[in-house]
């Protein structure tokens, strides 16, 4: 009877902690959300502005200059981005798994 309990308790402790997770999970990727979307809006914005000046510039040198620019420009942010996203989805893995510590201590 007293294994019946402790099974059914440590099945209570997995749900309760499966639950914890998911919170974390559902912040953590609502966090990689917003991220991905003000990049998605600057990235936008930028490359809109640049177009702009490319099609207002005088001259064929002024136009690549500024197309090199803009290239340098995004590839610099577009790598910052991949390295901020890997951090959060890192963190993300790392919230998630949190709660499941205790169970895997306590089982062992």
């Amino acid at each position: 009877m007293q294994s019946f309990e402790a099974t059914g308790k440590f099945g209570q402790d997995f749900v309760d902690t499966s639950l914890k997770s998911f919170a974390s999970v559902s912040k953590g990727a609502q966090a990689i959300a917003v991220e991905a979307g003000e990049y998605t809006r600057k990235s936008f914005e930028t490359g809109a502005a640049a177009v702009e000046k490319v099609l207002a510039a005088s001259s064929l040198e002024d136009a690549l200059e500024i197309q090199t620019g803009y290239a340098k420009q995004a590839y610099e942010s577009f790598v910052a981005e991949a390295s901020r996203l890997s951090e959060l989805y890192a963190d993300l893995a790392k919230e998630a798994y949190k709660p499941f510590e205790s169970i895997l201590a306590t089982s062992r």
